[in-house]
């Protein structure tokens, strides 16, 4: 059997060229890397300080994961949670709602489609900042780094809130032209797509609550490539949605206030991974027949790490092969959290 190719872990600020790196290769639109080195290295101190912590409750955490491939060092990817949205900054969305409109003299009767500025999910934890380099897609890199925010819940579930929400890029061009964001948000912010984007990267947003529109807006007054966009993702996204549609999360009819984009939820408990993952002790051995692929994690969040591997069970029994426990700085007998995965 193979040993695992890729850890991953808690991302600090050693991780810093790394991630600056892979802040170049994202590119403008992935507005959670948009930061300059000194936000960047703050973040990753943040991560750090949010791993180390104590704290018994959800709260201003961020922990941020790094994707570590195991023979090189190198950083591959990341991936983060939130602790809590909404509360520093503001987390504000469009919610669609439709209006029945009648009319007995005219014999008129239909409905029309407005958005409506909420910020709805205040006080949700959030997923995101999935990212792997192009040169590691491959193999389930990146559902198995989707995935790992998951376990890194299960091991303290206390520590993130009842309900978690995700954001999802919504349509813009190669040249950074957001249909949506031409027809609404151009007229009363007065800024291009791309400024408002790093603003909502690096303030407190506050500059949203000042000029986001007061009043609802009817969607049939918008061009038609906005309406068009409305709730889609951007095409890279679509194999971000389908996995979180998996674990279980569903769009709500809200959507983000720049590009459109779909925003998506889910009760913590319900959430797949999260779900299905048990508690187990693995021992290491050399004999993995019939071993299933399996994620698997160190169950204290302070000492996360996790790795995808093949697992042999048999009954109560958890067989892994020594490189695994390597990886994971565990030793043989130790407890760990594992997912998985009947489907391979």
């Amino acid at each position: 059997m193979t040993a695992p190719i890729y850890v991953m872990r808690a991302a600090g600020p050693g991780d810093i060229a790394g991630f600056l790196q892979l802040r170049e290769i994202a590119g403008a639109g992935f507005t959670s890397l948009m930061l300059d080195d000194d936000q960047m290295l703050k973040k990753l101190e943040l991560s750090q300080t949010s791993f180390a912590s104590d704290t018994q409750g959800p709260g201003a955490e961020r922990y941020f994961i790094a994707l570590e491939h195991i023979e090189t060092g190198a950083l591959a990817g990341c991936c983060g949670v939130k602790a809590t949205i909404g509360e520093v900054p503001p987390f504000f969305n469009f919610r669609m709602i439709r209006e029945a409109q009648s009319s007995a003299p005219a014999n008129r009767r239909f409905d029309m489609d407005v958005l409506i500025g909420v910020n709805d999910f205040t006080g949700c934890s959030e997923v995101g900042s999935l990212f792997v380099r192009p040169e590691h897609r491959a193999a389930g890199v990146g559902r198995a780094l989707a995935q790992c925010r998951y376990m890194l819940m299960a091991t303290a579930p206390h520590r993130f809130r009842d309900q978690v929400v995700s954001e999802l890029r919504g349509v813009v061009s190669p040249e950074g032209v957001s249909p949506f964001w031409e027809a609404i948000g151009r007229h009363f912010f007065r800024m291009d797509f791309a400024e408002a984007d790093k603003l909502s990267a690096t303030t407190d947003n506050q500059f949203i609550l000042d000029l986001m529109p007061q009043h609802p807006i009817y969607i049939d007054l918008l061009p038609e490539d906005a309406r068009a966009v409305i709730g889609k993702c951007h095409r890279d996204g679509e194999g971000a949605r389908k996995l979180l549609g998996w674990e279980g999360f569903s769009f709500s009819n809200v959507i983000d206030i720049f590009d459109g984009g779909p925003l998506v939820s889910a009760p913590r408990d319900h959430i797949r991974t999260k779900r299905e993952s048990r508690l187990v002790r693995v021992n290491a051995g050399a004999n993995l027949e019939g071993a299933k692929r399996a994620l698997i994690a160190v169950p204290r969040l302070k000492d996360y790490r996790c790795v995808s591997a093949r697992v042999a069970i048999n009954g109560d029994t958890h067989t892994v092969d020594g490189d695994t426990l390597k990886a994971l700085g565990l030793q043989d007998g130790d407890e760990a959290l594992i997912w998985i995965d009947n489907a391979h």
